[in-house]
């Protein structure tokens, strides 16, 4: 193989790469496909790689290169399904857009996506009292008392910290069916203080930090971009977190029901 034959490997190589780290960065946060594939196209494109090829489900990408002009070259990456960060999907979007304009070189655009991979979300204590304040906030909006709205920020403060404590050690049902039974306990304890008024509204708002919204919504329009597969993973994802939820919070209310003779809602 000749020098220059080695360098065009190496280039091809190395362009492939920073596309599947893109790719890898946009779909571990929360992205559509479509803007998975779109964003590995346009980089492939601006370096020359013609011949690349994406075909991107919602936990891999599959990217290969190579025709008659071009060397032949494969990646598989395997993504787990995570939480969004939407704040890397905005900053890989953007670099996509410089890349574009000719502003970076290879190398700086590996040393750029390794910062937005590794950039600090929001602190611990800043998503515990975002969990609290977005679930008396809803529990406002179902017309909740303020006695309720308070108790739902404290329930959902709570469901943080056992979100947290948890860190992805058990399996998304155990951790959604625990989540619905934290939030019933706190709730009927609330009830029997007396604080809280009314504890429909302060589980239905408590709950939604748990309702995967963002996965609902890239699931259907996964779907009507013709991206079935990927559509119906995510769809079925957020339906078994809806279903482990309702698990969880129905399990506590049978429970309470047989111990009482009554529920109170």
């Amino acid at each position: 193989m000749s020098q220059e034959e080695q360098t065009i490997k190496l280039d091809q190589r190395d362009v492939l790469d920073a596309a599947m780290t893109a790719g890898h960065i946009l779909l571990e946060n929360g992205a559509e496909i479509f803007r998975v594939e779109e964003t590995i196209d346009r980089i492939c494109h601006h370096f020359g790689v013609q011949s690349e090829n994406a075909f991107v489900l919602s936990n891999g990408i599959f990217l290969t290169s190579g025709d008659e002009h071009e060397k032949r070259f494969a990646r598989v990456e395997h993504i787990p399904v995570r939480g969004a960060q939407l704040h890397r999907v905005a900053a890989v979007n953007q670099l996509s857009r410089e890349i574009e304009e000719g502003k970076y070189t290879l190398p700086e655009i590996r040393e750029k996506l390794e910062q937005i991979r590794n950039a600090p979300g929001a602190s611990k204590r800043a998503l515990v009292l975002m969990s609290g304040l977005g679930s008396g906030c809803f529990c406002l909006m179902f017309g909740g008392m303020w006695q309720d709205c308070v108790a739902a920020f404290v329930i959902g403060c709570l469901l943080y910290l056992y979100l947290l404590w948890l860190n992805g050690r058990c399996s998304k049902i155990v951790e959604n069916i625990g989540g619905g039974i934290i939030i019933t306990v706190c709730s009927l304890l609330f009830i029997h203080m007396p604080f809280g008024m009314d504890m429909s509204h302060m589980i239905s708002g408590s709950i939604m930090p748990l309702v995967p919204g963002l996965a609902f919504t890239n699931g259907i329009r996964d779907i009507a971009d013709g991206d079935y597969i990927s559509g119906t993973v995510r769809m079925i994802d957020a339906v078994l977190v809806f279903l482990s939820v309702a698990a969880g919070v129905g399990c506590v209310l049978s429970i309470y029901h047989h111990l009482t003779g009554g529920v109170m809602l």
